[in-house]
């Protein structure tokens, strides 16, 4: 094989459509946009989710639920993932985010019990599951709640 017998693989290498250059391109006169109506005209077409004037799904559907504007939304963490600290450190959700342990603090802190915790820490956040806290004292350590 020489270098100049490479040839790229049938298929990968396919020419752009150039619409609208002249009858002989295969793509003039209507452009491949067909033979006038709503979809020819320049900037023409519906919106997404028009179905002709047929009442739309989105509108057929009943509506169902709704959003407790007073629910309080809690950044979470594991006890498992508490063991990156040195024995006898005091976790808070500010040293979470700058261990990037957690990305945000929402309102505020909720530890969970998955996992194990090997280090002896003071644990300080707004929630903890039961299980959490009883693993963090089964490790000699405290579960502080803030508020």
């Amino acid at each position: 094989m020489k270098i100049y017998e490479l040839k790229p693989a049938p298929g990968s290498k396919k020419k752009r459509k150039r619409v609208g250059r002249g009858v002989g391109s295969g793509h003039g006169k209507t452009s491949t946009r067909g033979q006038g109506g709503q979809w020819s005209r320049s900037g023409g077409g519906v919106r997404p989710g028009f179905e002709g004037g047929q009442m739309p799904l989105s509108r057929r559907l009943p509506k169902r639920g709704f959003t407790n504007i007073f629910a309080k939304e809690y950044a979470t963490v594991n006890v498992s993932d508490l063991n990156v600290f040195e024995d006898g450190a005091e976790v808070t959700a500010e040293v979470l985010k700058e261990k990037r342990i957690i990305r945000k603090t929402y309102d505020g802190l909720k530890v969970l019990g998955n996992g194990e915790i090997t280090k002896k820490l003071t644990v300080k956040a707004a929630k903890f599951t039961s299980t959490a806290a009883e693993k963090i004292a089964a490790a000699g350590g405290t579960a502080e709640v803030i508020e």
